[in-house]
């Protein structure tokens, strides 16, 4: 796109994880300019959102997803904006109620009914136990850390403390857990790229969900997990060699559609 000209959005949200998403078939938006896409997230100057996301056509699926973190910076997997991005292309009639697409690691299956949407999500293989937190990847890198109350946690601060202090410039996302019941954990989460906390996180939930199964802290392989955007479930089949046919679900809304001239 040359400056001057008019880029239609749509806005979208997950569990108050919110996304611009744009229609980018026809490969008109020009990725390698990480500043104006960092633009359109800030929330004071731009439009306002956690990350963009652009549909892309695929040879091997319904179409691709390519993912920005509000720094501007293309990023790994992202969960709730791979339910979004299923909802927006079930509104410009791409797909009906089953879709499959390719992120950025690897192809991902996904159904919608209504606002809920449903998305597997890579499967896990390797948890690194330590004795305060436990380190996965779930499409995206996720420290877990136990807290008896996760109401009063500073995230902001605690959050980047560990983001820079055990993982460096490239970092990781870092999540809290408070276990609620049986099945049920409240999380929150601080995450890197946005560099503050976020109403949720899609990959942070599936990692919470995987480490309290594995911790032996739940027994259920359906997990609920609240988080401060809403709340979302996963499910896996847990074996021996990690966690498989693991499925986020929550609720997928779009907001509005506007445009802005670049």
């Amino acid at each position: 796109m040359q400056k001057g000209e008019t880029l239609i959005f749509h806005k979208y949200q997950g569990t108050g994880n919110d996304f611009i998403i744009i229609d980018n078939r026809e490969e008109l938006f020009n990725k390698n300019d990480s500043t104006f896409i960092s633009f359109l997230c800030d929330r004071r100057f731009g439009v306002g959102a956690d990350g963009l996301i652009l549909l892309e056509n695929d040879t091997m699926a319904n179409f691709r997803m390519v993912y920005y973190n509000a720094d501007g910076n293309e990023s790994s997997m992202c969960g709730n904006g791979g339910r979004c991005i299923v909802a927006f292309a079930n509104k410009l009639g791409i797909i009906k109620n089953e879709t499959k697409f390719l992120a950025v690691d690897g192809y991902h299956e996904a159904t919608i009914d209504g606002e809920m949407v449903s998305i597997t999500m890579k499967n896990v293989e390797e948890i690194r136990t330590k004795p305060a937190y436990f380190f996965l990847n779930t499409g995206s890198p996720h420290h877990v850390q136990i807290v008896q109350d996760v109401t009063s946690c500073n995230i902001q601060q605690e959050g980047a403390r560990l983001r820079y202090g055990l993982y460096g410039e490239k970092g990781s996302n870092i999540n809290f857990v408070e276990k609620l019941s049986d099945d049920t954990f409240k999380i929150r989460t601080y995450e890197r790229g946005v560099e503050d906390e976020t109403l949720s996180c899609g990959t942070g939930v599936t990692a919470v969900a995987i480490a309290m199964h594995h911790s032996k802290k739940t027994e259920h392989s359906e997990v609920i997990i609240e988080t401060e955007g809403g709340n979302l479930s996963v499910s896996f089949d847990a074996t021996e060699a990690g966690y498989t046919n693991v499925c986020l679900k929550g609720p997928a809304k779009f907001v509005f559609k506007a445009e802005i001239v670049c």
